[in-house]
């Protein structure tokens, strides 16, 4: 039978023999029940009576025994857990083999119990769903539980079948690989290492841009160009597609993926999907049908289509993934996919502190996702729940998830990828995250606050909880209040944290700390929790420090920012920190906060006579790097102000090094922005490197001016004057190289300054 991704429902059975009386599982620490597994039983079900023997004698000090079904005592009370022939007696009308993928049956029947599902996980999730329910047992991290004391444990009647409307639910969390913990929250993904003996979970064979794994241009592009796409009239692999169109090619990238799969055996999706970056096929064939599709998902579609069609006569229950992404992400308006695709959306380019089923920041991926599902009854979403630009900052988004997960079971999506921070044991209250997701993932309906974040708060900080909840609304009405555009890549809060705001959030983590102070397991708790706001105080120190200075405001950023940023780092590392963002190790980060507090150079000539409150300095230590050791790197240098620079090398053009415009950058409206650059340079001409202000939230360049070798060459730094600006927070300053290798072997940027202008 094929095995698709149906989208699962709450079956309602009708009641039979359930208990109108509760039953007593266990008083004063004994217990008559036995727990009764099938006379030849499966390991799931074997790690399922376990879990529950382990987890009810640690709660009432009972330990039950588990019998084989044809060893039980007859007299006894059962706690019935698998596909047992009681159950079928007791309940003649269950039929577990019909339920939803994953779904569970706890039933009170008579003076017995029964805990089943649909195979393989079914039965152990039924244990887990009492266990959390009834019992009252959290599993809030992979090593830090609840486990309530009841001696005497009462089971009120219980008449739950459910099957979940997610098949594949996957929280990309670190911590939730651990496979035991992630068996317990319920996950099944394919990164969660559950084992077979808890269930497994699903695999891919090949996970996503699997175009070019599956047709490496390095094997194939010499002699079959034609595969790869054409665009401006010419075949090209770099930062390109496929040619969808070609049979040749599609015949062999069948061959490679059937030979995948036959090599892994345990998998039951396999990707076939585009490479993550644009450079689509351009030739007339590949055009016509993206024409007749009105969407470039036309031809990628129809494409996939013919794979999957050859992949099901070998492995019929292997379903055929591909991303609606970026380009592809429009509908196409006649090809359907077949029913052994899966259609996966990214909600990359959303803004996630406005749900996406309404709010004009998400008008274009709601009319995508609302578009499929008209044409596909199965969709898988890769859903950004991070900010991968910086995993330890405040991330503002904890009251789209609930309604987000709603939106998509509501448009047939039964596969739930939620990135978060995957890369760090230290972000934002990435345990909270991990078991808020979740359980909601398991079923949307949960109340996302009083049920489960309180809950959560409450339950592993405890005193703590009331003071970080207040805390969390406080930075969440901050955002939505802001109007930000909050993505899953931001460099800092300076578009939405405003210093009221942390001033406010300092004043609430206090008070958590303050609530735990004697319990030292909560206080460090809590404490490493706090490492997301201390980030940003020591992220935006200086222009913080000059705002409050100047609009003579409290201050409640540390005294002594060396100090605090070297707690910082020592915590981070004590707590696993990881990466700081993606694929960037914390020791780049570290190395950045040692610099940033080092003392300023002198005044530039400019501003030596005025007033401090009438210029503003930017010391290469507050400037945003990109690529460091690569594009960008800090280096002494003696002839530089504080005796350091922002290096560039002459081989590349990219903005690489840049400085946001603070609120007390562009605060008072015009000012007059200058630089300090020189180049080492062997050319005696030419261009040697490029400055500008470029408005993000306009889109568009303020000014930039080009340097040449002979106005910068030397030992010695050049004030160059950027002219008059009325600046906003949304601009920000760049510096960019000339790419000319052998030529410029280096341009440098001392520091940049601002005159502000009277009225």
């Amino acid at each position: 039978m094929r095995l698709l991704l149906l989208i699962s429902v709450t079956l309602l059975l009708p009641a039979v023999a359930t208990a109108a009386e509760p039953l007593t599982l266990a008083s004063d620490g004994k217990s008559e029940y036995v727990i009764v597994v099938p006379a030849e039983t499966d390991a799931v079900v074997g790690t399922a009576a376990r879990e529950l023997q382990e987890h009810l004698a640690e709660a009432t000090g009972a330990t039950l025994a588990i019998v084989p079904e044809d060893q039980a005592p007859a007299d006894s009370p059962r706690i019935l857990v698998g596909p047992c022939r009681q159950t079928r007696e007791l309940l003649p009308n269950l039929n577990v083999e019909s339920l939803g993928h994953d779904g569970i049956v706890v039933k009170t029947a008579g003076r017995h119990l029964v805990l089943a599902g649909r195979p393989p996980r079914g039965t152990l999730y039924s244990v887990y769903t009492f266990l959390e329910d009834v019992v009252g047992c959290r599993w809030w991290t992979s090593t830090e539980r609840f486990i309530p004391s009841r001696p005497s444990l009462e089971v009120p009647p219980q008449d739950v079948v459910y099957a979940p409307k997610l098949r594949i639910r996957s929280a990309f969390y670190r911590d939730a690989f651990d496979g035991t913990f992630a068996a317990r929250l319920k996950l099944n993904g394919h990164f969660h290492r559950v084992p077979p003996e808890y269930g497994g979970h699903n695999r891919f064979c090949m996970f996503v841009h699997t175009f070019f794994p599956l047709l490496p241009p390095e094997k194939y592009f010499d002699a079959h160009p034609e595969w790869y796409s054409e665009i401006d009239g010419r075949r090209r692999w770099e930062r390109a597609q496929l040619c969808l169109t070609n049979e040749a090619m599609r015949q062999e990238l069948v061959r490679n993926a059937l030979e995948r799969l036959r090599n892994a055996p345990d998998a039951n999706l396999i990707s076939i999907s585009q490479n993550d970056w644009y450079g689509a096929c351009q030739c007339a064939a590949c055009k016509t049908v993206e024409e007749e599709e009105e969407s470039p998902a036309g031809p990628l579609l129809r494409f996939v289509n013919a794979v999957a069609a050859d992949v099901e006569k070998e492995f019929p229950d292997v379903l055929v993934e591909t991303l609606a992404y970026q380009y592809t992400r429009k509908p196409p308006k006649h090809v359907r996919p077949r029913e052994n695709v899966v259609i996966r959306l990214c909600s990359i380019e959303c803004s996630f502190v406005q749900p996406l089923a309404e709010g004009e920041q998400n008008e274009a991926f709601r009319a995508d996702i609302e578009g499929w599902s008209r044409i596909a009854g199965q969709l898988f979403v890769w859903d950004y729940v991070t900010n991968f630009s910086n995993y330890i900052l405040p991330h503002a988004n904890l009251r789209v998830l609930k309604p987000n997960i709603e939106f998509f079971v509501d448009h047939n999506v039964v596969a739930l990828f939620e990135q978060g921070d995957s890369q760090s044991g230290v972000g934002d209250f990435v345990a909270l995250r991990a078991w808020l997701l979740a359980r909601l993932m398991w079923n949307p309906a949960l109340d996302d606050r009083a049920l489960l974040i309180e809950e959560f708060l409450n339950g592993y900080y405890g005193p703590a909880g009331p003071h970080l909840l207040a805390y969390l609304d406080r930075i969440h009405d901050a955002a939505e209040q802001s109007g930000v555009y909050l993505r899953c890549f931001m460099p800092d809060t300076s578009r939405w944290l405003k210093l009221d705001d942390l001033n406010d959030a300092t004043r609430l983590y206090n008070a958590a700390l303050d609530a735990v102070a004697d319990q030292p397991e909560l206080f460090e708790r809590v404490r490493r929790e706090r490492l997301s706001l201390d980030h940003v105080w020591l992220n935006r120190y200086h222009a913080l420090r000059r705002q409050a200075k100047a609009e003579e405001r409290p201050f409640l950023g540390p005294d002594d920012p060396a100090a605090a940023r070297d707690k910082f780092i020592a915590l981070a590392r004590k707590h696993g920190v990881g990466n700081y963002r993606e694929n960037q190790p914390f020791a780049e980060r570290e190395e950045q906060l040692q610099r940033r507090f080092r003392p300023a150079g002198p005044p530039p000539e400019p501003c030596k006579d005025l007033p401090p409150e009438q210029w503003l300095d930017i010391q290469d230590n507050e400037f945003r790097l990109h690529r460091p050791g690569q594009w960008t790197e800090v280096v002494q240098d003696a002839a530089a102000s504080d005796g350091y620079a922002v290096r560039m090398p002459g081989s590349h053009h990219e903005w690489a090094a840049s400085v946001p415009m603070s609120a007390d950058f562009a605060r008072g409206g015009a000012g007059r922005v200058y630089a300090q650059v020189r180049c080492d340079a062997t050319a005696a001409d030419g261009p040697a490197m490029t400055l500008g202000i470029y408005d993000g939230d306009q889109r568009r360049g303020v000014t930039h001016r080009r340097l040449d070798v002979e106005d910068i060459r030397g030992e010695k730094y050049v004030t160059v004057d950027l002219g008059s600006h009325a600046l906003t927070p949304g601009m920000y300053f760049w510096a960019a190289p000339p790419r000319r290798p052998g030529e410029v072997e280096a341009v440098y940027v001392d520091r940049i300054f601002l005159v502000r202008e009277k009225p």
